[in-house]
């Protein structure tokens, strides 16, 4: 069986599947934060439950709000600080007496929408999940392209570029600040948050990201405009990201990833913004949604 862990700031989701990645079990419990060893001993005794439920020892994959740095060994995981800095998949392979495995959950999300049955034709694909936050990651021939130390897809963090400015206004683009330390990182502009708070500055008014769709729809001047040149924001943005990867299958995820209108106008956006000889990947929802991350994180144990 291949286990798959979902670990969050506030809960530790576990799921169960099999070599199909089809769910068999599941369960969900808070994240401890007390200590380091509480921490480690809850996704111990998880794990050891499922093994007893199957009869097995399972793979145990797990998809975190960070990444374990290559050279190191040291998880970067600021939002969980019992064990954030902390040797975990050293500490959780001695204790389950198995080789553990860990990835970003955005990297977890693009494995999972990989593994699709209808998406493994696709040699690469890109997942982009257009949430709370911006981000991705990489999956060629079924792997997760994961980088040096571990950080590859953190794409949330590249910056605007002179074409978004100028799209945004020279003298009124808004300028926000990212949790990273940086300053107009893509994270707080192409994520629902940033489709909010671009809303608010360029148009001055504070509505739900929800509410602006509704009037787009509805077709309200004010949000027809907002939404074509967020399209066009994200076409840039998303463009450059095409430019250096290639790749063949594009699948977004997150809340804004239910905004239909995205996948018929990116499409049209996007060529004034590649190489002439560039092909516009195909660019769908995500299938699993909310349990990409604990799907991923199981099949980071599967191979082509």
């Amino acid at each position: 069986m291949l286990y798959g862990f979902d670990i969050g700031g506030t809960k530790i989701e576990l799921a169960v599947f099999n070599e199909k990645l089809e769910k068999q079990y599941s369960e969900r419990v808070d994240t401890p934060k007390e200590s380091y060893e509480q921490w480690l001993d809850t996704i111990v005794n998880l794990v050891k439950k499922a093994d007893e439920k199957f009869g097995e020892k399972g793979t145990v994959g797990l998809g975190l709000p960070g990444f374990v740095n290559h050279e190191t060994g040291l998880a970067e995981i600021t939002n969980i600080r019992v064990a954030d800095n902390k040797p975990i998949l050293q500490d959780l392979s001695q204790r389950l007496d198995r080789e553990v495995r860990a990835e970003n959950d955005a990297n977890c999300f693009a494995l999972s929408e990989a593994w699709a049955e209808e998406n493994q034709q696709y040699p690469s694909v890109l997942g982009l999940i257009l949430g709370t936050g911006f981000g991705g990651g990489l999956v060629v021939d079924g792997k997760i392209y994961s980088g040096q130390i571990g950080m590859a897809g953190e794409l949330g963090h590249m910056q605007l570029n002179y074409h978004a400015l100028k799209l945004l206004g020279w003298d009124k683009a808004p300028i926000y600040p990212c949790g990273c330390g940086n300053q107009a990182c893509l994270d707080t502009y192409l994520s629902g948050r940033g489709f909010e708070m671009l809303y608010r500055d360029l148009k001055g008014e504070s509505l739900s990201a929800k509410e602006i769709i509704q009037r787009f729809y509805a077709k309200d001047q004010s949000a027809v405009e907002f939404v074509e040149m967020f399209v066009e924001l994200a076409a840039i943005s998303i463009g450059n990201i095409i430019t250096a990867l290639d790749p063949h299958l594009i699948v977004l995820g997150g809340g804004l990833s239910n905004f239909d209108y995205l996948y018929e106008a990116l499409p049209k956006a996007l060529p004034k913004h590649l190489m002439r000889s560039a092909k516009v990947p195909v660019i769908k929802k995500a299938k699993y949604g909310d349990s990409g991350g604990v799907r991923g994180a199981a099949a980071l144990f599967l191979s082509r």
